[in-house]
């Protein structure tokens, strides 16, 4: 059996190789039915790319390789 694997390239440079960027922070809000604050924490996830800096967002790479996926099930 043939083995074939793809990789995320970036578009800027062609490197593969990213390292991984967390971004902390909490939402706070309000609601009707009481004086406190709610809140809620958000973790941003994304990925820059170790040549040229170019940063990209976890929806950008996960639609990129469905691309991958589709073309090699004769999708394009």
């Amino acid at each position: 059996m043939e083995f074939t694997q793809d990789y995320f390239f970036c578009d800027e440079c062609d490197n593969k190789d990213f390292k991984r960027i967390y971004n902390f922070s909490m939402q706070f809000h309000g609601v009707n039915f009481s004086d406190d604050l709610i809140y809620d924490r958000i973790i941003d996830e994304r990925y820059q790319c170790t040549k040229c800096q170019k940063i990209f967002s976890v929806m950008e790479i996960e639609e990129n390789l469905a691309s991958y996926k589709k073309k090699r099930k004769g999708g394009i």
